[in-house]
Formats: structure tokens, sequence, C-alpha cells
């Protein structure tokens, strides 16, 4: 009988033992998943990034921090610029006007020639002196056809180049600085179906890359219509032009038309910011708070781009750590875990 109840003791310990041990792993094993839980939650930090009123997204930055990245600003300075038209073009071989102007002194020199010696027979005929009807008469026939070929040279030159470039007072030289590069002519094209309101009175030139822009002169209207592009062209001097401007370049070009100027501002090239295709700045709208905003990258400028609209004269931009306000943005729109 007594080794029966210490059988039984032994049994319900075992059972408690069994028991607690069951509690303990539970306990163990829930403690464990609430900490897996609480780690696998997003982590949230205090945000920089607003959402202002008129769709645009701030982002503050105190003051120690815009220090640390080096944050800049600048004052946005006024601006105008006259009526404008895009065009494009290219830098013209200077070797077929060239051919045409030489073919036009040689004409003058052939045509100067045969008339000093129509003249002079022509004394000597009414002087009785040897010279005969017939060589008078042939005489005259070589002035003649030496005048002809003089007017075919100066109408193929101005039928294929236009009056601007024929009319220039010293032909000869202007073909020569051509050829030297020490000037470009430039041919540029309006696209097809637009028109220039007005004759332009220069142009700016954009070349390939972030060179400067190029002050053209213009010459004229071009005399033939390019079969591919089919809109008006036009012809431009571009003086003591760097040699970099070689035939055959393609360019870009603002036709500057008479009119009233459009007033803007110049946004540094530095200000702006790429992203999603689209061109970017940010305003610094007080001491920590900075303001992105959305501008069109129509019309370049000297300095950077001139902007007519969503920014406004001595608003201050942010020039030197533009990017990584950018960056600060994207930073809050990633979530732990994706």
């Amino acid at each position: 009988m007594k080794s029966k109840r210490i059988a039984l003791v032994l049994a319900f310990v075992a059972v408690a033992a069994v028991i607690a041990a069951l509690i303990y792993g539970y306990a163990r094993l829930s403690r464990e998943q609430a900490a897996d839980a609480q780690g696998d939650a997003p982590i949230v930090a205090p945000s920089k990034v607003e959402r202002e009123g008129g769709g645009g997204t701030g982002v503050q930055l105190d003051l120690p921090t815009q220090k640390l990245i080096g944050l800049e600003t600048t004052n946005l300075a006024a601006a105008t610029l006259p009526p404008e038209v895009r065009g494009y073009g290219r830098v013209l071989d200077p070797a077929p006007l060239a051919g045409l102007v030489g073919d036009l002194a040689s004409a003058r020199v052939a045509w100067a020639a045969s008339s000093k010696e129509f003249q002079r027979v022509t004394a000597l005929f009414h002087q009785g002196e040897n010279a005969s009807a017939k060589t008078l008469e042939a005489a005259e026939a070589a002035m003649q056809r030496d005048q002809v070929a003089l007017h075919l040279a100066e109408t193929r030159l101005v039928s294929e180049w236009g009056g601007g470039v024929v009319g220039e007072p010293d032909l000869p030289a202007f073909v020569q600085s051509l050829a030297a590069r020490q000037s470009a002519l430039v041919r540029l094209e309006l696209p097809a179906g637009e028109t220039a309101p007005a004759t332009p009175a220069g142009a700016r030139l954009v070349p390939p890359g972030n060179g400067a822009l190029i002050e053209a002169r213009f010459l004229g209207r071009a005399t033939t219509t390019d079969p591919q592009v089919q809109g008006e062209g036009f012809l431009f001097l571009v003086t003591n032009a760097p040699a970099a401007l070689t035939p055959g370049l393609a360019l870009t070009g603002f036709l500057r038309l008479p009119g009233e100027p459009a007033h803007g501002v110049i946004v540094p090239e530095d200000a702006v910011v790429r992203s999603e295709e689209r061109a970017w700045i940010y305003v610094q709208t007080d001491a920590t708070k900075f303001v992105r905003r959305e501008i069109a990258l129509t019309r370049p400028a000297a300095t950077g781009w001139f902007v007519t609209n969503g920014v406004a004269p001595a608003e201050r931009v942010v020039v030197t750590g533009a990017q990584t306000l950018l960056s600060e943005e994207r930073k809050a729109q990633i979530k732990v875990g994706d």
C-alpha cells in the first residue's frame, strides 16, 4: 500500500514537471514571437518631408544639417528675353559657296579683259589703223559672251545663297574667313508647318553639350527648302566662331523676333535637379524649409535657364545641395521591408 502511494506521488510530480515545462516553453515561445513581430515592424523615423497645399513637397532641414551638407542658396535675378522661335539646323560647308564665288571672280576678270580688248580694237578701227571690221566683231562677241557668263555666275550665286550672302561688302574675304573657321555659316529650319511672324533680327545658337550660347547675325532667308524638314530656312553668320563649329555640326537655335520682351528670371543650371523626366528646383521659403517646384527648361540662358512662371525675382533657390534634398524626399517615400 505504501509503495502504491509513493508511485502515485512520483507520477504526480512527473506530470507536474511536464506541465511546468510546457508552460515555460509556451511562455518563452510567446516572448520570442512577440520580439520577432516587433523586429519586423517598420522603423518609423521622424520625417523631414511635408506635403504642401498646392501639391508641392517641402523639406525641413535645420541649420546644423544645412551647414553639414554645404547647402547654399542664391537670389533669382530678374531678366527679359525678346520673342523667340525655336529652330534646328547645322553648320554649312563653305566649299560650294567658295566655288561659286571663285566662278564669279573668274567671270569678272574675263569680262573686264574682253571689255578692255573691245575698247582697244574699237579705237584702232575708228583711227583707221590695223583693225579690221572682222576683228572688231570678234572682240565685241568675246566681250558679250563674257558678259553673259558673268551674269549667269551672279544669278547662280544669288539663287543658291540669297542676297544676304551676296551682299557682303568683300565677298572673297568673307569666304576666306569661312574657310579659315574664323566665322561660320549656319542654316536654321523651322519645323514643318511653322512660320516666323517677322524677319528674325538674329539668333542664339545652342551647340551640343554644355557649351556657351553663341550669338549669330541674320543674313537672310534660305533660297531652297530642305527636303527632309520642309520648313522655312534662315541663314545666320557666327563671327569669331570657335573651331568646334565644323561643317555638318547639328545645332539648335532660337530665332530672335521683334516685339515685346518676355519677363522672367534666370535659374542657374546648378539649381536644377532632374527626376521622373522633369526638371525641379528647391525654393527656400524660410530659414529651414525648402519647397520643390517644377520648371520648364525651354529657353536656355547664358548661365542657366530663362523661366517665366513658377518662380519670381528675388526668391532664393538652392544651388548646392539640391540633389541631397531630393534624396531626402526619396528616403521618406521608402518603406522598410520594400
